[in-house]
């Protein structure tokens, strides 16, 4: 039995779980918690132990076998050991969603779709570009200045009747548009889903160029973004009437935790390859 931590250190925030092992087994493997907070200003490091410290003490585990870091986490002291963003995205959406042949990770600054196999093995990747305006960071700032908290944008997004079109990919033009678009009394839903649709165009050409199909997870900060995976999903149904391949996003209530689980799983099958140091709860009094 192998008891083993994830911590994902992302642009905007800290993602941790706790989870066992029973034997070299992926098949039984058991989330036993999970913790997230927000990095904001504040320093990493000090984030990454708050929210570690909550996360083990939840799961109630006296020892921990292996602490995987993800993400920006590379060089958090106490990590047995470090492991890529694309493979531990990969692996834990096969946890989370086990049919699945592609993670699309939306995260605060970037995106990227990535194909898999079914054990976890990344086979191809693509990204976007560094322009910000297909993030998380972009969807929140325009959100701030529509006066909607983020947990809002979804619902009011679904509400759309006449989508607003955002001319342009550049995050400081399309703020320029919303600036615009606000000023002539376009409705909030209507804005949003403009949002939603310019971004969904960017993350459908992702996974076409992908060359996947059948059904993705969405992975990352915006995976709760209902109306965006709606708008996606829309968009890629579009785009699929003339090809024969198919592809469907869906999303799973623990998708922001994708990488944290796919750096506990990838830990947990290390430690049961070739052992690991063990962690003590001692260091979180």
């Amino acid at each position: 039995m192998t008891y083993s931590a994830g911590i994902d250190v992302g642009s905007a925030a800290v993602k941790v779980v706790v989870l066992r092992m029973d034997g070299s087994n992926e098949g039984s493997v058991t989330l036993l918690a999970q913790a997230r907070r927000r990095i904001r200003k504040r320093e990493i490091a000090e984030v990454v132990d708050e929210t570690f410290g909550e996360a083990v003490r939840a799961a109630g585990v006296a020892k921990l076998d292996y602490v995987a870091s993800t993400g920006e986490g590379h060089d958090i002291a106490f990590a047995t050991g470090h492991f890529y963003g694309m493979t531990t995205h990969a692996k834990g959406a096969l946890f989370l969603a086990p049919k699945v042949q592609a993670v699309l990770d939306v995260g605060a600054l970037h995106a990227r779709a990535v194909a898999m196999d079914p054990r976890g093995r990344v086979l191809n990747y693509k990204m976007t570009s560094q322009c910000a305006s297909g993030s998380g960071q972009f969807l929140e700032n325009i959100s701030r200045y529509l006066g909607v908290t983020q947990a809002e944008i979804g619902a009011l997004s679904l509400t759309s009747k006449t989508p607003e079109k955002i001319s342009s990919i550049c995050a400081v033009l399309a703020e320029t548009d919303v600036i615009n678009m606000v000023s002539r009394g376009i409705a909030t839903a209507d804005i949003l889903r403009g949002i939603h649709d310019s971004m969904s165009g960017r993350f459908a050409h992702l996974l076409r160029s992908l060359g996947v199909e059948g059904e993705v997870l969405m992975s990352g900060g915006l995976a709760s973004d209902e109306g965006l995976v709606a708008s996606l999903n829309e968009e890629l149904a579009r785009e699929q009437r003339s090809v024969k391949r198919v592809i469907a996003v869906t999303t799973h209530p623990q998708s922001a935790f994708a990488g944290a689980l796919g750096a506990a799983i990838w830990g947990a099958i290390r430690h049961a390859k070739v052992g690991g140091v063990a962690w003590m709860q001692a260091a979180t009094a």
